[in-house]
Order: C-alpha cells, then structure tokens, then sequence
C-alpha cells in the first residue's frame, strides 16, 4: 500500500518517514510489506491509510494539482483536513491512530455490528431500524450513495433490521466484516476522547473549503473543525449528500487519493456527469495527471 509511489517519488517517501517518526514504529514497513494482520487492526489500519493518501495527495500537489474543495470518507475526513491545510500530517496521524484505539475500546467484540443494505430508500430504512431497535441501538451509518446505506449498532439490533429491510424490499443485505460499528452512538466514548485530544493540538483555518460528513455542508473556520470530527464518529456519513453539495458548488471532477476506487464509484453513482479519478499508484497518478491537464 503506497510502495510504489514512495520508491518512485520523494515527497511520498517523505510522508511515510514523518509518518514513522510521529507514531514511533515503522508504519512504512507495515505499509509496504504487512503483515495483513496487523495491517488490520483498527489502530494501525487508520494511520496507514491516512498516510498512504496523504503521500498520493502531495505527489499530486509537487505534479501542480491541487483541490478546489476536500472532502473524505469517514477516516478520509482527516486527510482531507491534512490536505485542506487545518492539520498538521504529523498530529493527524498520530490522532487517527488514537481514534482506532478509542473505536475499538468502546464496543467489545461481538457487541455490535454493521451491515450493507442495498435497494432501500433512507426513509423506509430509517423506519426499520427504528422498529428493530426494541430498546438497543440500530441506525444509518453511511449513506454512500442512493440505494446503497450501512447500517450499525448493537449484534441484535442489526439482525433484526436486517430481517426487516429483507421484508421492506431491500435487494441485498451484506453484513460487513468488521468488528467496530462505526458512525452510531456507540461511539459516543470515542467521540469524547478524540474530542479532547483535538483540543491539545493547534488547528488552523481551511484553505479551501471542507465538506464534512455529519452535515455535508462547507466548513473553512478553525472553530469549527473540532466539533465536526467529533460528531463525525458517532453520526452518519452523509457521503452522497457531500458529493451533491460539492456538485452545486460547481465541482465535475474528482480525485480519490489513496487505496482503492470506492468513492469513485460512488461518485458516479450520484451524478454520472461527473468525472471520478484516483491515484494510487504510477499507472493511477499518470493517467489521472492526463485527464487533469487535458
């Protein structure tokens, strides 16, 4: 993950080795080699991708390409901070691995669960998940896309919207294999701690602007960063409702830095004008700077 463009541009070597140094191991190492899993524990998965797609974007930046507006994906929220200019890369990581910790601390294993319902509109499912909750949490995690909503909350209660999408008509029901529930209240713990750790470290305004996850409205203010990574843990991810905001804002084209084409995907799926590229490695980067300065 990030290797290639590393060995072949300095700036995102550079980036792996800050990253190494802020967090006080080789994140590099497990990065470039693993093992997968490590690689997968919440508290190491959340500093490494922050890296790797802060490496992308700043290869992307020395190439002379720059953002309009940054927006992310849950953890990509924080490098779209990085990238913004509100954060430095070197406390955002060292944040975001606290955040994996705090988010793995504040449900037990086997105590929640989130799962992927496709073919159902938010309103319909909004109302299965308040009949499943029978006293536990259940609600709308990430509304990535329309049709496509993540659920999350307490085992029980996920089960039992499950049972009730299937029966309102959803398509498909995928439960995901992780062992966080993210964007619920269940996280309301890790909220508070990320919260207090934010507030030791120096924020600076946006340098353009942020559509953030829990409103998915422009955010440039300092005084604002804070309270919205905060909610950011325990609310939903608005991501279709942040890529239409990013369209009325004139936005058509895209670019996903870091692992992996998801968000591209998405993107098309909420507005198929929109032109949607990544960079995450040489062939990725060349193709994307070919369209960019097209």
């Amino acid at each position: 993950m990030g290797r290639e463009l590393a060995e072949s541009y300095p700036v995102a070597m550079e980036t792996f080795r800050e990253a190494d140094a802020a967090l006080g191991f080789a994140v590099s190492e497990l990065c470039f080699a693993g093992p997968a899993e490590k690689l997968g524990l919440t508290e190491f998965t959340q500093p490494a991708l922050l890296t790797a797609s802060v490496a992308a974007a700043r290869v992307l930046a020395e190439e002379g390409i720059a953002p309009d507006v940054v927006a992310g994906h849950s953890l990509g929220e924080f490098t779209a901070l990085v990238v913004g200019g509100s954060v430095a890369f070197a406390d955002a990581v060292r944040l975001v691995q606290a955040r994996g910790r705090y988010m793995q601390q504040a449900v037990p294993e086997g105590v929640g669960k989130m799962s992927a319902i496709l073919g159902l509109d938010r309103e319909a499912l909004g109302e299965v998940c308040d009949v499943a909750g029978q006293g536990q949490i259940v609600s709308l995690a990430n509304l990535n896309c329309p049709g496509q909503i993540v659920i999350a909350g307490h085992r029980e209660a996920v089960e039992r919207a499950e049972d009730g999408a299937k029966a309102a008509g959803a398509a498909r029901v995928i439960p995901l294999p992780v062992s966080v529930p993210s964007h619920c209240a269940l996280m309301e713990g890790a909220a508070e701690l990320l919260d207090a750790d934010m507030r030791k470290i120096h924020v600076d305004d946006l340098q353009v602007p942020l559509v953030n996850n829990c409103e998915a409205r422009e955010i440039t203010s300092a005084a604002d960063v804070i309270p919205s990574a905060r909610r950011q843990i325990s609310s939903p991810v608005l991501w279709g409702d942040s890529v239409a905001t990013m369209v009325h804002m004139g936005i058509h084209c895209f670019v996903e830095v870091g692992p992996g084409k998801v968000l591209s995907g998405l993107v098309r799926r909420v507005d198929r004008r929109a032109v949607a590229l990544n960079v995450e490695d040489k062939a990725s980067l060349q193709a994307t700077l070919e369209r960019c300065r097209a």
